[in-house]
This record gives C-alpha cells, sequence and structure tokens, in this order.
C-alpha cells in the first residue's frame, strides 16, 4: 500500500512473478528479524555487495530519506546475504555464462553465485 506497485504501476523486473514474489518474502522475513524496514535490507543487501562502490536512491519525502539512511546502521549476516542472493539468482546471460564456462579461472565471479532455484 502506498508504493508505485500497490497503486497498480507497472513493475520493470524481468523475474517471473512466483520468484519476484518469493523475493519480496525472503526481503519481509529478514526485514522482521532486524526490526527494519523493507527498503532497507533491501538496500543494505546492495551495500554489502563486495563489487557495489556507492548506492544512489531517491526519497519522496524526508520520511523516505531518513528510512533509506538507516539502511547504513546496521549489516546483514552471510546466511541472510546468501538467501537474498538464492531468491533472486537468475540464469547467467551471454557474455557471462559463456565466460563462465569457458574462462572461469580467469572471471571470477564478484560474488560466490548461489545455485539457481
Amino acid at each position: 500500500a502506498g508504493s508505485r506497485a500497490g497503486a497498480g504501476a507497472a513493475t520493470r523486473h524481468d523475474m517471473p512473478d512466483e520468484q519476484f514474489n518469493l523475493l519480496v518474502e525472503t526481503l519481509e522475513a529478514i526485514a522482521a528479524e532486524h526490526q527494519r524496514s523493507v527498503p532497507q535490507v533491501a538496500l543494505r543487501w546492495v551495500m554489502q555487495r563486495p563489487t557495489v562502490a556507492t548506492v544512489v536512491f531517491g526519497a519522496r519525502d524526508e520520511r523516505q530519506l531518513r528510512d533509506n539512511l538507516a539502511a547504513a546502521g546496521f549489516a546483514l549476516t552471510p546466511e541472510q546475504v546468501a538467501r537474498l542472493d538464492a531468491a533472486s539468482a537468475r540464469p547467467m546471460k551471454y557474455p557471462y555464462w559463456h565466460q563462465q564456462a569457458t574462462f572461469a579461472e580467469r572471471n571470477p565471479l564478484p560474488v560466490p553465485r548461489p545455485e539457481a532455484r
């Protein structure tokens, strides 16, 4: 409720709906574990990626800005990151699947790839 998606706006993801819903449920569960908001967990997840140098986010109002900024005030456990990575895993697209299949030792993944569902 109160979101663009909740208002019927088209979502822009390429995941099957079932997987998207699983990812949202995983975000909600981890948010409850930390007593944080779902956006805080999503931002924290991105912030903890070893290949992410910075995170840029927008806010509708001061309340949302403060909520987003609070993502810097906690950390996800390795197990929680693994749960989110597994829920969001997608088959690699070309050229990545080809590079991994052919030159894995030269192109290590920035984050260990969880088993795809």
